[in-house]
């Protein structure tokens, strides 16, 4: 397992100094934020985005995310231009050597929060989804606009966006996946790069929109689209367990262990508080509702030797910045995994070499 951790670039209030002198700290998640949805990622900005990075000593070892236009997902006849262009940004993010692409399908909006700075008993905050007080919300009005929303269809445009989705459900979204799968992989083959697609944030439909990347038999089918080495999937533990339908460390067993197709880890803990609701916690197990311990060893049990970075943090010790991002928890929750991975480790040696002496001894007997 590779620890890396999320930099939104020079402009970030993190700064990757201090990113490099977490304990463990191997690589950078990030990406090129100035440049339109659907356009080329030209080759010089991306060598200059990892130059940037491997100064500090880290290795840019994912891009998170290359976005999917939405006349792509909403099947438009455009989207064979704008497939074509990310084929494209495939080639020369190989080009400079970058191996591993975090993307999503979902449509209009990325992930979905109602409160940002939610406050936890000892004070610290953080982001939650209260289904409640999203179904009182209608976007289309301006009453919702998070970090990480592609907001590119400009004012008054998202309304548009919305009265188009009207005729895509879940089976119409799953056939213009299936396009574009096929459209980009046949690259990213030839590029050996492996693609990483994120699970829906949260894993149901909100505002009316279809998602489908959302549980164990979605991600089988998602990967029986293509199957190929290189079409794998970005394993979030915070958004996939934040409802107890989910199985996480099943999930990591299948599809690392069985099927490796996991090219990228998130981990995050949730605290489940209601059948559509939850609060996102510290990493510890006891803080929420996931077994990290469970999750970790999961990982370990089959050498997952690919990227992870802790996800999502509270803002603690008055801290403020990027809701979600903020430095210090997310270091704790990377800590806190260094523990685990050791602890594990250690335990595996352990038993193999008492299996080995049992072994032997039996031998000897024998």
């Amino acid at each position: 397992m590779e620890m890396t951790f999320r930099w939104y670039g020079q402009d970030d209030p993190v700064k990757i100094e201090y990113i490099r002198q977490i304990p463990g700290m191997k690589g950078i998640v990030t990406a090129i934020y100035d440049i339109p949805v659907g356009e080329v990622w030209p080759l010089e900005k991306i060598m200059e985005l990892k130059e940037s990075v491997e100064k500090h000593g880290l290795e840019l070892s994912v891009i998170e995310s290359v976005p999917v236009h939405e006349d792509i997902k909403l099947g438009l006849p455009t989207r064979d231009k704008y497939i074509a262009n990310y084929c494209e940004t495939i080639r020369n993010l190989s080009k400079a050597g970058i191996k591993t692409i975090c993307y999503n399908f979902m449509p209009v909006f990325d992930w979905t929060r109602s409160d940002l700075e939610y406050e936890l008993e000892d004070g610290s905050t953080c982001l939650i989804y209260d289904e409640a007080t999203v179904a009182k919300m209608d976007p289309a009005l301006g009453e919702l606009e998070l970090p990480g929303w592609d907001t590119s269809y400009g004012e008054g445009g998202l309304g548009a966006l919305l009265d188009q989705y009207k005729d895509i459900d879940e089976e119409k979204l799953w056939a213009n996946l299936e396009y574009f799968i096929k459209g980009i992989m046949p690259t990213a083959e030839e590029e050996e790069v492996k693609m990483a697609i994120h699970p829906d944030d949260p894993p149901w439909g909100i505002f009316g929109l279809p998602r489908i990347i959302t549980n164990f038999e979605n991600l089988d089918r998602f990967l029986n689209l293509y199957d190929s080495h290189y079409n794998g999937v970005t394993l979030c533990t915070g958004s996939l367990g934040c409802t107890k339908t989910n199985d996480v460390v099943k999930m990591i067993k299948h599809f690392g262990g069985e099927r490796n197709r996991i090219h990228f880890a998130h981990l995050r803990n949730v605290l489940i508080t209601g059948d559509s609701s939850f609060n996102e916690v510290a990493h510890l197990s006891e803080a929420g509702s996931l077994d990290f311990h469970a999750i970790v060893k999961a990982y370990l049990d089959y050498n997952f030797d690919g990227p992870y970075r802790p996800d999502h943090g509270r803002m603690i010790w008055g801290e403020t910045g990027r809701p979600g991002y903020g430095l210090y928890d997310r270091a704790l929750g990377a800590v806190y995994v260094n523990g685990l991975k050791e602890a594990i480790l250690k335990e595996n040696s352990l038993k193999s070499e008492c299996e080995e002496s049992l072994l032997e001894g039996a031998s000897v007997q024998g």
